[in-house]
């Protein structure tokens, strides 16, 4: 029996723990399609957000390949693999990092989401500052650096905790906390002076 980690109860209505699906994977690779099944939708949703639905597309399938190929390694005490799938898709997101950089620019040029996601920067003000400024908040994001803005947004959108994040991108707590308070200041001053954005970092 595994022993479960904070936040890490297998999702709801999956009697079968992500962990004990993939631990019998390595020797049934079929059974990987369960994690698929379980668990595509949420995350091509998390990358469709950032990047837009066509690169989301192919980026969820990469995903879940790399995913496959390194599940031999995936810590069995760990119920829930939607978190480690978080962190497989934010690195494959660094080699698009331009793309979701122009993004946030046109919605902060023109309000409008060019991915038809809606209100996911209002999202992230709502998760952060408790203020829903769509634009203003997408100029901020475009000037984090790309290591704040992954903490940020798997905070705001994927809505993980701070253990969880450490563990999606495999750093520690300490560093999860100080890269969130660098963005939240940025954020907050961003939407402090409407007319105005944060410094570019990058």
């Amino acid at each position: 029996m595994t022993t479960t980690a904070p936040g890490t109860a297998p999702a709801p209505g999956h009697a079968v723990p992500d962990s004990l699906v993939i631990g019998a994977s390595l020797a049934d690779p079929e059974r990987f399609g369960e994690i698929y099944d379980r668990h595509a939708a949420v995350i091509h949703r998390y990358l469709a957000r950032r990047i837009g639905v066509p690169v989301a597309d192919d980026l969820a399938s990469e995903t879940f390949l790399a995913a496959f190929r390194i599940r031999g390694r995936y810590d069995p005490d760990r119920d829930d693999a939607l978190p480690w799938l978080y962190g497989i898709a934010t690195n494959l997101l660094r080699r698009h990092q331009r793309t979701e950089r122009a993004q946030y620019r046109a919605m902060a040029r023109t309000g409008i989401d060019p991915w038809g996601v809606p209100d996911h920067a209002d999202a992230v003000a709502g998760r952060i500052t408790a203020v829903g400024q769509a634009q203003d908040v997408a100029g901020a994001l475009q000037h984090l650096t790309a290591k704040e803005r992954d903490v940020l947004l798997l905070f705001a959108w994927a809505e993980l905790g701070y253990d969880e994040i450490a563990g999606a991108l495999d750093i520690p707590v300490g560093t999860v906390r100080s890269r969130l308070n660098r963005a939240r200041k940025r954020l907050r001053a961003a939407l402090s002076h409407p007319t105005g954005q944060a410094k570019d970092a990058s």
